[in-house]
Order: structure tokens, then C-alpha cells, then sequence
């Protein structure tokens, strides 16, 4: 038997005191321009090309070895849902994460690199505003807020932890309904990944999507973003790029698959605007998905099984004024 692909991560500290920054690749083995993009960067600071003033910073090119080795989306599962650690690891990323939590708790920032299917603009999700509520407490807001402005793409969205708990609580009543037993995908909990467990154990993160698996340019993306994060933190000593405008937008719904044979009125990409009233999709019993009021379809999946989500809805949230 072939064993497994180890875990690994590269560190470096400056002289000064400074921010501990997290940077992490391929948490989904066919999202690879995060790593490409750490391993450009690696390649600078150990020819000098790049210093590191103060601070430090961890760099994680493959988070998921077997997905990467495998070039799939995921090992034995989903990386980025219900990461937490394990006294009884089953599945490799329940390995995985008995690593790399220990690993998130001590940094103050993450910065994780992803791609998309299909094609469309990079985008950076960033968490709740400050709240004291019982799913996503935090404290950190505007530092997030801050570094997402300084990433170098023009787009927030916020809102995951709160849509994927309400989606979660209208799966369970769907599945109740049916007599159907809950799944691991039915606790409110399984929404939690990266960026999630970093706010839950008092750090922040961002997660940036940095364009199509496909799209030679999501590399540039991640590696400009690398080192905007790097300047704008102090750590390298480079000057802070300047804030951008951004749109923002918040996710407000989930809608699910009912049946395999849900289909969209068109090809939906994320981030495609939908007018209040437009036909977004019909179901297998002939009702009409329309969109209950002007904003965006996000995420949409076409080949989503019954009883999964199938597309969100975003409204625009002027969060960042």
C-alpha cells in the first residue's frame, strides 16, 4: 500500500516583532494556484529577492496532500467543512486537521488561496461583522475589512456562516418531512472551514477566491495578494498598497436541489444579476425558481445532487461604506 503524502509547512520569522501570518494552498487538491503562487514567493525570500522585516510567516503550499496527489477537489471529504480536531481520526482530513488546527491557533491571520469552477471575477469572503451572537462571535471586523481592501480585487461577500446555518435548518425540515435520517451535512456546524475555526479560537482570515481552476491569471491574483498582505501587515517592509473600493455584497439564501432533475433556466455563473420576478430555474414538478428580489445568483452548481444546495442569492450590503 502506498503510504499517504506527508504534511508541510515552511516558516519564516523576521528580526522585529510582528503580525504571524498564515498562508495556505490547496485546502482542495484541484485548487493549485495558491500553491504555485506560495511556491513563487518561497522562491524570492530564499533568494533574497523578498525580506521579511518583522513578523512571521507560515506558508502551507498543499493543505490536503491526498486531494493534491489525487488532483480532486477532496480527499476522503470536504477539508473545509466541520474542520475541527479529533481524538478519533477516521478519514485523512480528520488527519489533516489534527495538523493544521494546532497550526491556524498559532497565527493571528490567514490568508487561504482557492479557486472556482468556470470562469468569473475573484472575489474575497470575509467574515461577520463584530457581533456577540451564539454562531460567529467576533471581534475583528474592521482588521479583516482592512486587509480584504488591500488583496488587490474588487469584490467582498460575507454572510456564509449565517446562510449555510439557515440552509442547513431548511434541509433538516425537508429531510423530516420525507423521513429521511439526518446527515453529517444537516448540523450547522459542518459550514465551518478555515477562515470559520481561525475567528473561533480568537485569530481572523480571509478566504480569496482567486479566479477558475482553469485561469492562468488566478496565479497573479494569489501572488499579488501574498504580497499585498505581506507589505499592508508590516512584515515585509514594502510600502501598504492603498485601500481599494470594493463591491460588497452579502449571502441572504440557500435554495437546494429537491430532485436531479432541478435545472436552470441558463447557465449560471456566480455573481450573474438577477432582476425580482427573473426565472432562475424550474423543478422536476414543474415550479418555478424566481428570484425573490434584485440582487445576484452565487455559487450556482447544475450537477448538485437532491438535497444539496444548488445556488445562493446575495444582496448588495455597502458594508464597507
Amino acid at each position: 500500500m502506498k503510504p499517504l503524502p506527508p504534511f508541510k509547512s515552511l516558516h519564516y520569522a523576521g528580526r522585529a516583532p510582528g503580525t504571524r501570518l498564515i498562508v495556505l494552498g490547496a485546502v482542495h487538491g484541484n485548487e493549485t494556484c495558491g500553491t504555485r503562487a506560495i511556491e513563487r514567493v518561497l522562491a524570492e525570500l530564499d533568494r533574497g529577492e523578498l525580506a521579511l522585516a518583522a513578523g512571521s510567516v507560515t506558508f502551507v503550499p498543499v493543505s490536503n496532500p491526498l486531494a493534491y496527489a489525487h488532483g480532486r477537489r477532496t480527499g476522503d471529504r470536504n477539508l473545509n467543512r466541520a474542520l475541527q480536531p479529533t481524538d478519533a481520526p477516521c478519514e485523512f482530513e480528520d488527519h489533516v486537521a489534527n495538523w493544521l488546527c494546532p497550526l491556524l491557533a498559532a497565527h493571528e491571520v490567514l490568508l487561504d488561496l482557492h479557486s472556482f469552477h468556470g470562469s468569473g471575477q475573484p472575489f474575497v469572503m470575509v467574515g461577520p461583522r463584530d457581533n456577540d451572537g451564539p454562531l460567529e462571535p467576533f471581534a475583528q471586523a474592521a482588521r479583516e475589512e482592512a486587509l480584504a481592501r488591500c488583496l488587490g480585487v474588487d469584490r467582498a461577500v460575507d454572510g456564509w456562516l449565517d446562510t449555510y446555518a439557515a440552509g442547513v435548518a431548511q434541509r433538516r425540515r425537508a429531510a423530516q418531512a420525507a423521513g429521511l435520517a439526518e446527515a453529517l451535512e444537516m448540523d450547522p456546524r459542518y459550514g465551518i472551514g478555515t477562515t470559520e475555526y481561525m475567528r473561533a479560537i480568537g485569530g481572523c482570515g480571509l478566504t480569496l477566491e482567486c479566479g477558475g481552476h482553469e485561469d492562468a491569471g488566478s496565479v497573479a491574483v494569489a501572488y499579488r495578494a501574498i504580497r499585498n498582505a505581506l507589505a499592508h501587515l508590516g512584515l515585509s517592509g514594502e510600502p501598504a498598497p492603498p485601500p481599494r473600493a470594493m463591491q460588497t455584497l452579502s449571502l441572504v439564501s440557500v435554495v437546494d436541489k429537491q430532485h436531479a432533475d432541478d435545472g436552470f433556466a441558463q447557465a449560471w455563473r456566480s455573481f450573474d444579476p438577477v432582476r425580482a420576478g427573473e426565472l432562475i430555474g424550474t423543478r422536476a414538478s414543474g415550479e418555478s425558481m424566481r428570484a425573490p428580489h434584485d440582487g445576484w445568483v452565487v455559487f450556482p452548481y447544475a450537477a448538485a445532487p437532491a438535497r444539496q444546495e444548488w445556488f445562493y442569492l446575495a444582496r448588495a450590503s455597502g458594508r464597507f461604506g
